[in-house]
C-alpha cells in the first residue's frame, strides 16, 4: 500500500515501444500532495509517463499506484465539435435531470442522476468565468472554440469533478496571455496533488517542486523553477570547477610516469653500465636486474594506477556537467544591411478580417501578439505567401522562410542530411554537414531518418533546413517556436536566434523567450495591427 502522504506510486516501472525501444526501466517515483512540475529533455518520457499514470498506457513490468481519483489534462488536445458544451464539462445528464425535476417529474432515475450536485449549474458557471469562458453557454456545441478555449474547457471539466490528484500536459501550449494568467491562478490555487509537464516558466513559478527526468531517473529539487535554476547553477559551477581540477590532475598523473619511466631507464642504464665495470659475476648481474624490474615494474603500476584513477575522477566530474551543447546559425549571407526594407504591409485586409499596415526595415525583431483567433498565424502565412489577403498588397523583398507551428515541412523518409539538400540541391554533401554540425546534428545524428527525431530534433532539424536553404532567408518567420520544446531547447533556440543576422518576425506568448531574443518592436493584432509598448 502507498504511505498515506504518498498520491502517486510508480514501482520498478518498465515501459517499451512496440519497436522495442525502451523508455523507462526499473524506474521508481513516490510524488505527494502540492503541485509538481515535471521538467526534461525531449523524449527524456515526461508525456510518457503521464500517460502511464492516467492508464493510457500500459507498462511492461512494475506497478503505478493512484490514491484517489485522477483528472488528466493530455497535450494536443482535440474536442468534438459537434459536442455540446455541458457534455465537454461531463455534466449533461446531471443538467438533464436537474431541469426534469423542476419542471415535475419526480422518477427515481432523475434522483439518481443528480446525487448531491443539486448546485451543478452553478459551479460550472462559476468555474468557467473563473477560466474566462464566461460567455459560453453550456447549451452550445464546442464548434466555434479555438484551441486554447479547448484547453480552458477541457480544464473546467477536470476542475468541476474535482479529482484528488490532477496531471497536466504542456497545458499553457496554444494559450494566449489572458488565458495562461486564469491558467496559472488555477494551478496557484489547486489544494491536492498537481503534477503538470511544461516548458513555460511562469506556470513553473508557480509549483513547489521540480522533478528532472533525466537518463530514467528523476532528480527532486524544491522550490519553484528560479529556485531550480539557481540550484543546478550553482551544482554546475562546483561541476565544471570539478572537471578543470581532475583534467590538471590527469595532466599531472601523465607527467609524474614519464618522469618516472625516464627515471627507471636512466636507472637501468646506469646498472648495466656498473656491472660492466665492475666485472660483477653473473648470478649478481642476474639478481640486481630482476630487482631493478620488479622497482620499475611497482613504480610503474603505481603511477599509472594514479592515472587510471584520475581520468576516471575526470569521467566522473564531466558526467556531472549537463551538455546543452549551442546552436550557432551566425551565417553571413542572412545579414541585411541597417535601413534595407525587407517587408510592406500596404492596407492589407486579411481573411479573417484584420487588417495589418506595416513597414519593417533592416535586421529588426518583431514579436507578435495577441489572444487566440486574432490571426497571428493568418497574418504569417499571408507574408510567407501561403495566404492572399483580401485587399492590399504584401512585398516581401528579400528572401524569407516560415517556420509553421505543426513543424510539417519535413520529409520523415529522408535523413537529415537529405531535407536539407532539398532545400539547397546545389550544396554538396560535406558543404551540408559540416554546416548540420552548426545544429548539433554530427555524424551518424545526420543520416536520422526526420521520422525517428525527437520534437527538440525535429525542432532544430526544420530550422535548419530553413536556415541552410539557397538562398538563405534575410527574413525568417517563426510561429509559436517554444511550442513543445523542453527547456534546454529553448535556451538553445534563444542562443540561436541571438546569432541569427536576418530580420525577425515571432508570433507567440512565451513572454520571457520573447524577451530573451532582443524584440526590438511590439506588435499586436486585434483586429488591426498595432505597435504596443514592450511587454
Amino acid at each position: 500500500m502507498a504511505h498515506p502522504t504518498t498520491s502517486i506510486l510508480c514501482t520498478d516501472l518498465r515501459f517499451e515501444w512496440p519497436d522495442g525501444s525502451t523508455v523507462l526501466d526499473g524506474f521508481h517515483l513516490a510524488v505527494g500532495p502540492g503541485r509538481t512540475g515535471l521538467i526534461g529533455l525531449n523524449g527524456a518520457g515526461k508525456s510518457t509517463l503521464l500517460r502511464l499514470l492516467a492508464g493510457e498506457l500500459t507498462p511492461a513490468s512494475g506497478t503505478v499506484r493512484v490514491d484517489g481519483e485522477l483528472g488528466y489534462l493530455p497535450q494536443g488536445l482535440t474536442l468534438d465539435t459537434g459536442q455540446r458544451v455541458d457534455e465537454a464539462l461531463g455534466i449533461r445528464a446531471a443538467r438533464a435531470a436537474l431541469h426534469a425535476i423542476e419542471s415535475g417529474d419526480t422518477d427515481e432515475r432523475h434522483f439518481t442522476a443528480v446525487g448531491d450536485d443539486w448546485d451543478v449549474e452553478e459551479r460550472a458557471r462559476e468555474t468557467l468565468d473563473r477560466l474566462g469562458l464566461d460567455r459560453l453557454d453550456l447549451d452550445r456545441t464546442t464548434g466555434e472554440l479555438s484551441g486554447g478555449e479547448a484547453v480552458l474547457l477541457h480544464l473546467a471539466a477536470l476542475l468541476l469533478r474535482r479529482p484528488d490528484v490532477l496531471l497536466l500536459d504542456e497545458p499553457t501550449n496554444n494559450l494566449d496571455r489572458r488565458a495562461r494568467a486564469l491558467l496559472y491562478e488555477a494551478v496557484a490555487g489547486w489544494q491536492g496533488a498537481l503534477v503538470v509537464v511544461s516548458h513555460d516558466r511562469e506556470l513553473l513559478q508557480h509549483v513547489d517542486r521540480i522533478a528532472d527526468l533525466r537518463d530514467g531517473e528523476v532528480t527532486w529539487y524544491g522550490g519553484n523553477f528560479a529556485d531550480y535554476e539557481r540550484t543546478v547553477a550553482a551544482q554546475q559551477e562546483t561541476a565544471e570547477r570539478l572537471v578543470r581540477a581532475a583534467e590538471a590532475d590527469v595532466q599531472r598523473q601523465k607527467r609524474d610516469l614519464a618522469e618516472a619511466r625516464i627515471k627507471l631507464e636512466r636507472s637501468a642504464s646506469y646498472g648495466k653500465k656498473r656491472a660492466v665495470t665492475r666485472n660483477d659475476p653473473k648470478i649478481f648481474a642476474g639478481k640486481f636486474k630482476r630487482q631493478a624490474e620488479e622497482t620499475a615494474g611497482r613504480v610503474k603500476g603505481m603511477h599509472t594506477e594514479r592515472l587510471t584513477e584520475a581520468k576516471e575522477r575526470l569521467t566522473a566530474a564531466e558526467d556531472a556537467v549537463r551538455d546543452d551543447a549551442e546552436i550557432r546559425i551566425d551565417l553571413p549571407r542572412t545579414a541585411v544591411p541597417e535601413g534595407r526594407t525587407v517587408l510592406n504591409l500596404d492596407h492589407v485586409r486579411l481573411t479573417h478580417g484584420g487588417t495589418a499596415h506595416l513597414e519593417l526595415r533592416g535586421p529588426e525583431r518583431v514579436a507578435l501578439v495577441g489572444r487566440n483567433g486574432a490571426g497571428k498565424t493568418t497574418l504569417l502565412r499571408t507574408i510567407a505567401g501561403e495566404l492572399s489577403p483580401v485587399e492590399g498588397e504584401v512585398g516581401t523583398p528579400v528572401p524569407l522562410r516560415y517556420l509553421p507551428q505543426r513543424l510539417d515541412l519535413l520529409d520523415d523518409r529522408l535523413s537529415v542530411v537529405g531535407n536539407v539538400k532539398a532545400y539547397a540541391p546545389a550544396a554538396g554533401d560535406n558543404t551540408v554537414r559540416a554546416r548540420l554540425a552548426r545544429f548539433q546534428f554530427r555524424g551518424g545524428r545526420a543520416d536520422q531518418p526526420a521520422g525517428t527525431l525527437s520534437g527538440g530534433e525535429r525542432f532544430r532539424a526544420t530550422l535548419a533546413a530553413l536556415l541552410l536553404a539557397d538562398p538563405p532567408p534575410q527574413l525568417l518567420l517563426l510561429d509559436e517556436p517554444t511550442n513543445n520544446l523542453d527547456l534546454a531547447s529553448v535556451r538553445q533556440l534563444t542562443q540561436a536566434l541571438a546569432s541569427y543576422q536576418g530580420a525577425l518576425i515571432v508570433a507567440g506568448h512565451d513572454l520571457p523567450f520573447l524577451r530573451g531574443i532582443g524584440v526590438t518592436r511590439w506588435l499586436e493584432l486585434d483586429g488591426d495591427l498595432r505597435t504596443v509598448d514592450p511587454m
